[in-house]
């Protein structure tokens, strides 16, 4: 019943002047800053209070609007995604206009229109200004919400977060996410399978009367207008939305912890762990040492030049690439570094990062890096005042943060007053290697047990990918369960070991859409552990043939014949008896615990093979039914993670086969359906000649 070829193969297909005198020894002396022209901005304040900012630029015949909704974070609590669904559902209709109408309008003028829950974004040609405005002021005024909207944007968000479960970049985000902020916070609330299914219609509406206020509205209005048009065109549109009381939140402040703690998330499958260094910091938008903090943060870790990437990546070797970022917030910020190494290296890569981290505390950096570094950020700033909506932006946040009026005029004069001293005591002051939550989303066989130094209690904390804290032993096993039982009782669901020892041939014809192409493959098996797989994808087709000893994989005129550990685990995965062949192959499976499947209970069974590679099969509890695989994939590519879940379990000949299939490797998604499947019906062995 094993299917692990087809996911190897299908998902594989588709990841699938010198100039003589210079002295390159010696590092450019840097040059001056840059002359910055900020530009000017004019501002009115409608009389319902929406502050309206007009930033002219009339090199090109556009004009951009950006509505921004500045309310306090709010508390979803078991309702977690509903506030993002009701400024998605904003774009699905109005009272009057559907959203194909809406659409259809939109793209006839050429413009663009986009909405959130914090705000709408619209540009046009000036031309078009008007019917822009027309449909942008519906939206914002006048939107309804529809059940069979909100249910496509329910279903949509649980297809998201099913990819999410086998992506430890976002398990790592998830987990770093919780711990920093803590799950009261409004920052630290996840969305998941069960909050999706408590948001109602009701919650969306209430979300929308009781924020979307122009009192707390700001509407930053940039290209090619006046302020005496814009002023008439914004009073003619959005003079009449009413304006309204708003509450304030209020919310605990975060806190660090006394000491590291270790966060682990199992992925028994996983070459790779993913790290996640991070804890809450208190530095608001506007701060004085929020210049200092991005000089700091550039030089550890912000850059490809930093301290943090030339350590891991040009010294060590353990990454492609490492970083670090400190994020200043009104209400939390937040400093994090991060990367991915192999499990091999995974202390030591955390080793390293926690050594420049308290070298940056430590030791004062040389004013050649220094002002390098103040070099490179001006840079930056001088880039995005090409585009007029920086200049839009930076009023808003003068209005939004109360910030002086010359704030952003004066950026590069405080940056150029940063000192070597400043950047050592403000590391001090926001580099905390020792109150850091240290999060791990890898093999914990392998990694665990070599971070208990990190922590002054040797103990590593284990969590799921929702951030909540997690046996992770098999303490949670119910008495008497043993891999033999989670095994029989499998065997027992699809149909017993006398019917499924019958099989002597199998035949499966199975259908997908991948990337807009139709993918169809036919896949046969003779006893004992002959295989043949015909991937047909029109313009891509992939062969593979394996006659019990020899295997072969044909594509695009090219072949390769399977040696050494790939030829070994074809013999296991060509089994067409799977998990009763166990024995003669080699493979030893063992019970490693229970884990949540899909909001389920299921036993988690590691298989070790012959050749030292390893595969996770969870079976769930009640049905006894494989519902997920998880194993690698090396490739020139690198190396994956492969999942793949199971379901719509069907009878055929006295045996249940899984019709249903969904696939993962990395960012790459696919739904099979099994089309067909056949049993003995006389396989020639023909068919199965490596030719």
């Amino acid at each position: 019943m094993k299917n692990k070829i087809l996911i190897l193969l299908v998902l594989f297909a588709f990841v699938s002047m010198n100039y003589g005198q210079l002295d390159r020894s010696k590092r450019p002396q840097p040059g001056p800053a840059p002359v910055i022209n900020l530009g000017n901005y004019d501002s009115f304040t409608l009389a319902n209070g929406l502050k309206v900012f007009v930033v002219e630029n009339h090199k090109l015949p556009k004009v951009s609007f950006n509505l921004i909704v500045d309310r306090d974070p709010l508390n979803e609590k078991d309702k977690a995604g509903y506030i993002d669904m009701a400024g998605q559902l904003l774009r699905t209709g109005t009272k009057t206009r559907t959203k194909d109408k809406i659409d259809q309008e939109v793209d006839f003028i050429g413009a663009s229109l986009s909405t959130s829950s914090t705000g709408v974004f619209g540009s046009s040609l000036k031309k078009h200004v008007t019917k822009l405005l027309d449909i942008m002021s519906d939206v914002v005024l006048n939107p309804q919400f529809k059940q069979e909207e909100l249910d496509k944007i329910k279903k949509q968000t649980l297809s998201g977060l099913a990819s999410q479960k086998d992506d430890p970049n976002s398990i790592a985000s998830n987990v770093a996410t919780v711990l920093t902020y803590g799950k009261d916070h409004p920052y630290g609330e996840l969305t998941t399978e069960a909050t999706v299914g408590n948001i109602t219609l009701d919650d969306l509406n209430g979300y929308y009367s009781t924020y979307f206020k122009p009192n707390i509205s700001y509407l930053a209005i940039v290209g090619d207008i006046k302020k005496d048009e814009a002023k008439k065109l914004v009073e003619k549109y959005f003079g009449k939305w009413k304006k309204g009381e708003v509450a304030k939140n209020t919310f605990a402040t975060p806190s660090q912890p006394l000491l590291a703690k270790v966060a682990m998330v199992d992925r028994a499958a996983s070459v790779q762990s993913v790290i996640n260094i991070t804890y809450p910091i208190d530095l608001k938008v506007g701060s004085p040492d929020v210049v200092k903090a991005n000089v700091m943060n550039t030089i550890l870790g912000g850059g490809f030049q930093s301290k943090i990437n030339n350590n891991l990546r040009e010294v060590h070797g353990y990454t492609y690439g490492a970083g670090s970022s400190i994020d200043a917030d009104k209400y939390a910020g937040k400093f994090s570094v991060s990367t991915t190494v192999r499990n091999s290296v995974t202390d030591s890569a955390i080793t390293e990062i926690l050594n420049e981290m308290r070298k940056m505390r430590s030791e004062k950096i040389s004013a050649e890096e220094l002002q390098s570094t103040k070099n490179y950020i001006t840079g930056g700033f001088a880039r995005s005042l090409e585009s007029p909506q920086t200049i839009a932006n930076f009023a808003i946040n003068i209005e939004r943060y109360g910030l002086p009026k010359d704030y952003y005029k004066n950026f590069l004069t405080r940056l150029s007053e940063v000192t070597v001293d400043d950047v050592q005591e403000i590391a001090k002051k926001y580099v905390k290697p020792n109150n850091a939550y240290i999060v791990v989303v890898g093999n914990a066989e392998e990694v665990a047990m070599t971070l208990t130094n990190f922590t002054i209690n040797n103990k590593v904390n284990y969590y799921d990918m929702y951030g909540n804290e997690v046996d992770p032993s098999a303490q949670n096993l119910p008495a008497g369960v043993t891999v033999e039982s989670v095994l029989d009782k499998y065997t027992q669901a699809i149909g017993g070991k006398e019917n499924l020892l019958k099989i002597k041939d199998k035949t499966m014809k199975l259908s997908a859409s991948v990337q807009g192409m139709n993918l169809t493959i036919t896949m046969s098996q003779k006893a004992p552990n002959k295989l043949y797989q015909n991937l047909d994808a029109g313009v891509f087709q992939q062969l593979t043939v394996f006659d019990g000893e020899k295997g072969k994989v044909s594509a695009m005129g090219q072949e390769q014949t399977l040696e050494g550990s790939a030829l070994e685990e074809m013999k296991v995965q060509a089994a067409i008896h799977g998990h009763l062949d166990y024995p003669a192959l080699g493979v030893k499976p063992e019970l490693s615990g229970m884990e949540k499947i899909n909001g389920k209970d299921a036993y988690k069974v590691t298989l070790n093979y012959p050749s030292g590679s390893k595969a996770t099969q969870y079976y769930d509890v009640e049905s006894g039914f494989l519902v997920r695989s998880t194993s690698t994939i090396e490739s020139p590519q690198g190396t994956f993670t492969q999942t793949s879940d199971f379901g719509d379990y069907k009878e055929v000949d006295g045996i249940k086969f899984p019709f249903k299939m969904h696939q993962s490797v990395g960012p790459q998604d696919i739904e099979l359906t099994v089309d067909s499947v056949e049993i003995n019906t006389g396989l020639q062995d023909s068919l199965f000649e490596i030719k």
